[in-house]
């Protein structure tokens, strides 16, 4: 696996600044989502990086092998290493928690124990950042609830809907002209409306949710692919390969090569 030597910018990757008051919360779930391959690590160093670099903080990671190596700067860290440190994620993040940390990194809520271990982590008290393989903020919010037994459901909706804060799900797409990748990411920033779509039973609404609440840097999956379409970044084909309401997306396409269309016949007649 190729990984950068420095740590990417927010402006490289893509993450609005509306991200930065989440990353300054003392306690909560943070979640970083998308496909094998789709930068999830490259983005969740960059958010901690952050940290490191504004906050005095205690974090603690657990991962599976560690990719990143931090160098403290305001804060301190104690990174920790699956099967070599610690036999688990789930048994490595509860002992984090006698460890006195502000923030916790799991490299990857696999499985109920792990998932289990850092929500109670965010309940008390510790900013906790995982990944999942998921994409979509609502897909994410279904696979943590399916992961535990039915009778058991009902509880960690109302432990998700009261700490979760953000998730940026992403994919990474290459660029039209073969240099490089793009990230299209989807964010979701767990508002109250939001919390109580969990608590109710009502993943499919959060979507919604998401369009209208552009104004505290929220993004849908499709917007941001149509965002980097339109410019030039990505072909229509890869819109389309990964785009959840394709017809729509086809359409916004359409309008946009339309315009550009127009825009060009003005300038020819203006010359």
């Amino acid at each position: 696996r190729v990984l950068p030597n420095e740590f990417l910018t927010f402006e490289q990757i893509g993450i609005p600044e509306h991200i930065i008051p989440l990353l300054q919360a003392p306690k909560g779930l943070f979640l970083i989502t998308g496909p094998t391959g789709s930068g999830k690590t490259t983005t969740l160093a960059s958010l901690i990086q952050w940290i490191n670099n504004n906050r005095q903080c205690h974090i603690v990671t657990i991962e599976d092998p560690i990719e990143y190596f931090f160098k403290s700067n305001k804060s301190i860290f104690t990174q920790r290493e699956v099967r070599v440190d610690v036999p688990s994620f789930a048994e490595g993040t509860i002992r984090a928690m006698r460890m006195d940390p502000d923030i916790m990194l799991v490299g990857e809520m696999r499985d109920l124990a792990t998932i289990q271990a850092a929500v109670t982590a965010a309940e008390t008290g510790h900013l906790v950042f995982g990944t999942l393989h998921t994409i979509g903020a609502d897909r994410t919010v279904e696979r943590v609830v399916g992961v535990f037994p039915m009778e058991q459901q009902d509880q960690i909706r109302i432990q998700l809907a009261g700490t979760l804060s953000c998730v940026i799900s992403q994919v990474l797409i290459p660029n039209k002209d073969q240099r490089g990748r793009s990230a299209a990411l989807e964010i979701m920033v767990a508002t109250a409306a939001i919390r109580h779509l969990i608590r109710e039973k009502k993943e499919h609404s959060i979507l919604s949710s998401i369009q209208t609440g552009q104004q505290l840097g929220m993004r849908a999956l499709d917007d941001a692919l149509i965002d980097l379409y339109r410019r030039g970044k990505i072909s229509s084909d890869e819109v389309l390969r990964y785009a959840q309401a394709k017809s729509e997306a086809r359409e916004r396409m359409g309008q946009i090569e339309g315009s550009s269309g127009a825009q060009a016949e003005m300038q020819d007649a203006i010359q």
